[in-house]
């Protein structure tokens, strides 16, 4: 080993205790290295500017912290603001929604009730006038066929009208019609309608068995005379012996 690096060696362990022990070598030291590093004041000045730096800092990052949550607490409260007032308009749109609602269902009821009522009355004026028009078409279609049967057959076609004191015909005592053709003897018992049901046959036949009994004689023909035969009516008269027929020009004999 050279004297030089014997020399640094024996200064490197025993440096320590020289700065230790004698205070005038040690500020001889400081002095010759002052420049290779800062001085303690000048490091605690840098510490505490860096300090000061990042407090401000902080300070700053608070004080936009603490803006922006003011403006998000702002922004919220607008938020529900209009929230709350939309809801109350809301709830003032359904209020009258439903307000209208009922007017309306009650002026519905009110013009459902007042069209039956109309309705009704339509109908009765409808059935009055059917029930008119029903008979006096139904007395000019049995003058029309009776002439006919006049001037085709050379009859006379008679209307007879009789009180059912007993009410044999209807069940209970009311006027009962019937149509008789008499010739060369013979006696028979016509009913002349636009149309004729099942009951209407039925009916027919009791009236003729009533004008039988009550002239004691037995007619000869009983004849429906329609265009209009229901086919359960011609079951009917099938059964009874009732001729049928769909034109008086049909009738024979």
């Amino acid at each position: 080993m050279t004297t030089l690096e014997s020399l640094k060696e024996t200064v490197k362990r025993e440096l320590p205790a020289w700065l230790e022990s004698d205070p005038a070598f040690r500020e001889a030291i400081l002095g010759l290295t002052a420049n290779l590093y800062s001085r303690r004041d000048e490091t605690n000045d840098w510490f505490h500017q860096t300090l000061d730096e990042m407090r401000r800092e902080r300070e700053r990052q608070d004080a936009l912290w603490r803006k922006n949550d003011e403006r998000l607490e702002r922004e919220r409260q607008e938020s529900e603001r209009k929230w709350d007032a939309n809801q109350a308009e809301l709830a003032a749109l359904r209020e009258e929604q439903n307000r209208k609602w009922e007017a309306n269902q009650v002026e519905l009821a009110a013009l459902h009730k007042e069209s039956l009522a109309l309705g009704k009355r339509i109908d009765r004026s409808i059935g009055a006038l059917g029930a008119r028009w029903g008979l006096r078409s139904e007395k000019a279609f049995r003058d029309a066929l009776a002439g006919i049967l006049e001037k085709t057959f050379d009859v006379e076609v008679l209307n007879v009208s009789e009180y059912d004191d007993a009410g044999e015909v209807f069940g209970r005592p009311d006027q009962i019609e019937i149509d008789v053709i008499i010739k060369n003897g013979l006696l028979i018992l016509c009913e002349l309608k636009s149309s004729i049901d099942k009951a209407g046959m039925y009916i027919f036949e009791r009236k003729a068995r009533f004008y039988e009994r009550h002239h004691q004689r037995q007619a000869d023909r009983l004849i429906v005379i329609s265009p209009m035969i229901d086919s359960r009516a011609q079951d009917v008269a099938r059964r009874l012996g009732i001729e049928t027929f769909g034109e008086p020009e049909e009738v024979s004999g």
